[in-house]
C-alpha cells in the first residue's frame, strides 16, 4: 500500500463504509495515517463507589438494586437506577437509551464507566459507558485510541482499517539526516506513526507526538521561508496618498479611536505609501476595533481610485459587514460603492456582481472566499483585508497576486499569540498590535464553577432570557461517543429543553452541518428568533450579537485557555452586562487553577501568555485545539518550545542548499508534499 492506494482496497471497506469515510476526508492510506486520534482512553481498575471522586471519570462494579425507571420529558427519554456494591450507592441517569430498561436488570452486576458527580451526599453518573467484567478487565492498563467519527463509522472500525494499513504500508526512506533526528530527539517517522495510532504506554505516545508536531511546524515554517518572495520585498503597483476622507471619518465617528488603534493607523498608512506591498497582520483582542482600522484601509484605498477585498470567513459574517458599511454610505456620504459576493447567490446575482467587480463600478468587494474564484477579475484590486480566522496561505496569496497585480495584504487575527511566537509564525508579515479596549466596553464578569452549579446557570440563562437577552452554550462534541465523558450539542439540546420553560426557544449549531443549515440558525440567532444556541467551537468565527450576554462552556478544563478566551468574546459586544460561566468537569485543584485566570482577567494577552506558562506536553487527553492555525496534531501553546526548535532546524536547513548535501531527502520530501500542502494558517 503507498500514499494513494484507495481505502476501498483494505480488507472489509465497502462503498457504505468508503462513502462514510469520505465524510472524514478519509479516500486514501496516506489519510487515514494521518488521521490521528482525538483523544485516549485509560482504563484503570473499578473502585469501590465510597472512593469515588467528583470531577473524574472513574468505572464501579456494581449491582443493579432496583428495575430502572424512565420517564419522558418532551422528547427526551430519562432512565434512572440506583446501584450498590456494599461500600455506598450510586445513582445512574441515562439519555435517550430506551433499550437499556430491557438490559439492566434487577440484581444484575455490570461494570459502569463515567463523569461521576456528587449531589449533596450521593453519588451519580450521567450517561455511562456499560461493560461486562471480562470486557472491561481485558482494557486495563492499556491506552485506547479515540477518534474523532461519523454515522456509520465506529472506534473499532477505524482501529481495524489502521491496523491492516500499517502492517501492508510502504513508508518511505526517513527524510530527516541521523544528526538530525539525534539533535531534537526524534523517532523516525515509521516508528512514530505506529506509536501515534496505538502507543502501549503514556511514554510512547508522547514520543511518537514530538515527531509529528516537529514535522508540521517544520513543513510549515519551511515553506513559509521558501515563499518569502510574496513578502514585503514585493513591488507595489499601487501607492497610496494621504486623502480628506479617512480624516473625515474619523471626526464622524460617534467615538474616539483609542491611542493603540491610531498608533495601528498610521502603521498602515506609513505601508502604503511606499512603494513594496504591505503585508501586516493586526493582532487585536476581541472587542479592540480591528474592523474599523480595515475600513479605514479600504476608504483610503477607494478614495484612491483602486479597488479593494474585504475577505471574511462566513456569510453571515460578510452580510454584517456589507450592511455596516452601506450604512457609513448613507450615513456619511462615503465614497464606497460597495458590491457583496458570497457562494449562495444566485447565478444572476454573481453575473452582475461580476460585472460591477470588472468594469469598477464596484469599488469594495466584500465576501468569502468566493472573492478569489476564476470567474472574479478584478479592474484595478489595490487592498485585501482578510478577517478573523481567514487568513491567505501561499496559494490563494499567488492567485490574488495574478488577479490584482499584486495587491496590499491586511490580516486581521483576534488570537491573542504571545510576540515571542508571533514572531515566528507571522514570519513573512509586519506585525501590529491593539493593546488596548475602547473605554465604553463593560467588562464581562466571569466565574469557574463545577457541575453542581448547573441548575444554578440554568436558572440564570433562563432570567436573562426573560429579560430579552440571548445565550451561547459551548459543547466539546457534536454527538455522543466522540470522546468519553464530554457533553455533546446534540443530547444537551434535547436535555435543556426539557429542563428550561418552554417558551424558551433553543437550538443548536455544529461544524458538520451543511453550511446553508449553519447560515440560516445563525440568521435566526442574530435576529433574536432564537434565545439559547448551544454550539461547537465554530462559533469562534461568527457574527456580532450584541444581545448575547451570557456564555456557558461545559467542560472548560478541555480547552486552551486562549481558546477559551476567543469563545468568551462573542459576548460582552453590546450596553448590557454580559456574563461567562467556565463549568469544569474536573476539580483537581491545577485544573480549576488555570480556569481561574479566565476568572481574573479579561486581558487575552495575558492569559494567553499564562496559557504558554501552564499547559506543557503532559496535557495529552485534552480537545485537540480549533482556530487560526489548525494543525492536525500541534498545538502552539502546548509545544511552543518544540515550534521555537523547528524554526532553528528550518533556519540551518535552508541557510545554504548547496553545502548542506546530507538533507538531499529532506528537500526531495519536501518538493513531493508542497503538491498538497495547505498553509495551517488557512481554513
Amino acid at each position: 500500500m503507498r500514499d494513494n492506494t484507495s481505502l476501498k482496497e483494505v480488507k472489509g471497506v465497502g462503498d457504505k463504509t468508503s462513502k462514510s469515510l469520505q465524510k472524514l476526508g478519509l479516500n486514501t492510506c496516506k489519510d487515514i495515517l494521518r488521521f490521528y486520534p482525538r483523544d485516549y482512553v485509560q482504563f484503570e481498575p473499578p473502585v469501590p463507589v465510597k472512593s469515588l471522586r467528583a470531577g473524574y471519570t472513574e468505572a464501579v462494579h456494581v449491582k443493579v438494586m432496583s428495575s430502572p425507571k424512565e420517564k419522558k420529558v418532551r422528547n427526551l427519554s430519562i432512565l434512572n437506577c440506583t446501584c450498590a456494591d456494599g461500600t455506598g450507592i450510586l445513582h445512574v441517569t441515562f439519555f435517550n437509551q430506551h433499550y437499556l430498561k430491557n438490559t439492566l436488570k434487577t440484581g444484575g452486576y455490570y461494570i459502569l464507566r463515567g463523569m461521576v458527580q456528587k449531589k449533596g451526599i450521593d453519588f451519580v453518573m450521567e450517561q455511562p459507558k456499560l461493560y461486562s467484567y471480562d470486557e472491561f478487565m481485558s482494557k486495563i492498563g492499556m491506552l485506547q485510541p479515540i477518534y474523532p467519527l461519523t454515522k456509520g463509522i465506529t472506534n473499532q472500525m477505524i482501529t481495524k482499517i489502521l491496523k491492516q494499513v500499517l502492517d501492508n504500508y510502504l513508508f518511505e526512506t526517513e527524510y530527516y539526516p541521523p544528526e538530525l533526528l539525534a539533535k531534537y530527539q526524534l523517532l523516525p517517522y515509521k516508528e512514530a506513526t505506529h506509536k501515534i495510532h496505538f502507543p502501549k504506554t503514556e511514554e510512547e505516545y508522547m514520543h511518537a507526538r514530538r515527531r509529528l508536531v516537529f514535522d508540521e511546524f517544520f513543513s510549515f515554517l519551511f515553506y513559509m521561508q521558501k515563499n518569502k518572495s510574496y513578502g514585503n520585498a514585493l513591488k507595489s503597483n499601487y501607492i497610496f496618498f494621504e486623502t480628506a476622507d479617512t480624516v473625515r471619518f474619523i471626526e464622524q465617528l460617534p467615538f474616539p479611536l483609542t491611542k493603540a488603534q491610531r498608533k495601528v493607523w498610521q502603521e498602515i498608512q506609513d505601508d502604503l505609501s511606499k512603494e513594496t506591498c504591505m503585508h501586516r497582520l493586526i493582532q487585536g483582542d476581541v472587542g479592540s476595533g480591528k474592523t474599523i482600522l480595515a475600513v479605514l484601509a479600504l476608504l483610503l484605498t477607494v478614495s484612491n481610485g483602486y479597488q479593494g477585498a474585504f475577505m471574511v470567513p462566513t456569510e453571515v459574517l460578510a452580510v454584517q459587514h456589507y450592511e455596516t458599511i452601506q450604512n457609513y454610505v448613507n450615513q456619511w456620504n462615503l465614497c464606497f460603492r460597495p458590491v457583496l459576493l458570497v457562494g449562495s447567490m444566485t447565478a444572476k446575482e454573481k453575473r452582475d456582481a461580476y460585472e460591477k467587480i470588472a468594469s469598477g463600478e464596484a469599488n469594495l468587494i466584500i465576501g468569502t472566499h468566493a472573492l478569489i474564484q476564476e470567474k472574479v477579475n478584478y479592474h484595478s484590486l489595490a487592498l485585501v483585508v482578510t478577517d478573523e480566522q481567514h487568513r491567505f496561505g501561499v496559494k490563494q496569496r499567488e492567485q490574488l497576486a495574478d488577479k490584482g497585480k499584486n495587491p496590499h495584504i491586511l490580516v486581521m487575527s483576534a488570537t491573542p499569540i504571545p510576540r515571542t511566537l508571533a514572531l515566528i509564525l507571522y514570519g513573512d508579515l509586519d506585525i501590529s498590535i491593539i493593546d488596548e479596549l475602547p473605554a465604553n466596553r463593560l467588562p464581562i464578569k466571569n466565574c469557574v464553577v463545577n457541575q453542581d452549579y448547573r441548575p444554578n446557570a440554568y436558572r440564570f440563562i433562563a432570567s436573562q432570557v426573560a429579560q430579552g437577552r440571548q445565550v451561547y452554550i459551548i459543547c466539546p462534541q457534536v454527538e455522543e461517543g466522540e470522546a468519553e465523558g464530554l457533553e455533546n450539542v446534540i443530547d444537551y439540546t434535547d436535555k435543556l429543553r426539557s429542563l428550561l420553560p418552554a417558551n424558551i426557544q433553543i437550538s443548536y449549531l455544529h461544524g458538520k452541518m451543511r453550511s446553508s443549515d449553519k447560515n440560516s440558525i445563525m440568521e435566526e440567532f442574530k435576529d433574536k428568533k432564537i434565545d439559547v444556541l448551544v454550539s461547537t467551537t465554530v462559533i469562534e468565527v461568527g457574527i456580532n450579537v450584541p444581545n448575547a450576554t451570557v456564555m456557558l462552556i461545559e467542560n472548560s478544563e478541555r480547552f486552551g485557555l486562549a481558546q477559551l478566551h476567543q469563545l468568551r468574546g462573542r459576548v460582552g459586544r453590546g450596553q448590557h452586562q454580559s456574563y461567562c460561566i467556565f463549568i469544569s468537569g474536573n476539580e483537581n485543584p491545577q485544573v480549576l487553577e488555570r480556569l481561574q485566570i479566565l476568572e481574573h482577567s479579561n486581558d487575552g494577552f495575558h492569559i494567553a501568555s499564562e496559557d504558554l506558562k501552564l499547559r506543557g506536553p503532559g496535557d495529552m487527553f485534552g480537545i485537540r485545539q480549533s482556530g487560526e492555525f489548525s494543525f492536525e496534531i500541534a498545538d502552539i501553546y502546548t509545544d511552543a518550545n518544540l515550534l521555537k526548535l523547528a524554526a532553528e532546524a528550518v533556519d540551518f536547513v535552508l541557510q545554504d542548499d548547496v553545502a548542506h548535501e546530507n538533507y538531499g531527502q529532506l528537500y526531495r520530501h519536501m518538493e513531493r508534499e508542497q503538491e498538497n500542502y495547505v498553509d495551517f494558517r488557512t481554513i
